[in-house]
């Protein structure tokens, strides 16, 4: 049972920048919702029970966006209205489930990750990143069905150009479960056209075992000098972990740079 959902949020966000020069890129409006509440909205649906933030010093306005209940209690008092009260009552709901850890200092998604190790209390768990959406259907969902059949961890997976595969986890294939489904045989960060195994990328949701802990405590830096979650991955893949590749059927969007986030906002209000 999938219970619990991490979610690192202390990167500087700087595809985004200016705008996140004074902002968190969390924080900022997708068709006039904030782009983490599409992240949390996916978890509470997929049946998430309590959801961990990774944040840093320097993102704290992350966290007082669910503890600023001063300001909300003043502007109710005056004002009595019934979008701001319900907004409000989203967002204490929401503040019950959530817990906050710190990643100081930039060293990759396997270290943020490896801040949750005394949080996390079951042998598996999800983990999100909020620069990709997934929309029109709950990827995050269909992963966790999975996972209860086939007992192993899962990633999420989409095609993408060949140009672009140093933008991504790359995974080879092992077996075909389904059309949609494939064990994985190798992932490989951000490999250079050459040496990329496929075109076939890991996107961001991972339902992921507690044992990769053991994993990340001694992982050494990879690409760009950072503790990648990938190649803690690949060393559990060679020790004979499961891994399943899920071709997920909603619209992936991109909302870590300037082109995907507006995207995003125009593919958003079609809904």
């Amino acid at each position: 049972m999938i219970r619990q959902a991490i979610i690192p949020l202390a990167g500087l966000g700087t595809r985004l920048l200016p705008l996140t020069s004074v902002f968190a890129k969390e924080l900022l409006p997708i068709n006039g919702k904030p782009g983490i509440e599409y992240i949390l909205d996916e978890c509470l649906d997929a049946g998430i029970k309590e959801i961990i933030f990774i944040i840093s010093n320097k993102k704290k306005i992350i966290k007082k966006y669910f503890y600023n209940d001063k300001f909300y209690k003043k502007i109710i008092n005056k004002k009595k209205d019934q979008r701001i009260i319900k907004e409000y009552k989203k967002i204490k709901n929401l503040k019950k489930i959530i817990k906050f850890v710190y990643q100081n200092e930039p060293k990759g998604t396997g270290d943020a990750v490896l801040k949750t190790k005394n949080i996390i209390k079951d042998n598996f768990f999800l983990m999100l990143l909020p620069d990709d959406l997934i929309i029109k259907r709950n990827c995050s969902k269909d992963m966790i069905s999975i996972h209860n059949k086939k007992k192993c961890s899962i990633m999420a997976s989409m095609k993408v150009k060949r140009k672009t595969v140093n933008r991504w986890g790359i995974y080879s294939k092992k077996k075909k479960i389904n059309q949609n489904n494939f064990y994985i045989k190798d992932v490989i960060e951000k490999p250079d056209i050459k040496s990329a195994p496929s075109n076939n990328a890991v996107i961001g949701r991972y339902i992921l075992p507690k044992k990769i802990f053991d994993k990340l405590k001694n992982q050494k830096k990879g690409k760009g000098e950072e503790i990648h979650i990938t190649d803690a991955i690949r060393r559990l893949i060679t020790d004979g972990d499961k891994f399943i590749a899920h071709n997920f059927k909603g619209k992936y969007l991109d909302c870590g740079t300037m082109e995907g986030y507006i995207k995003s906002s125009l593919e958003i209000s079609k809904i």
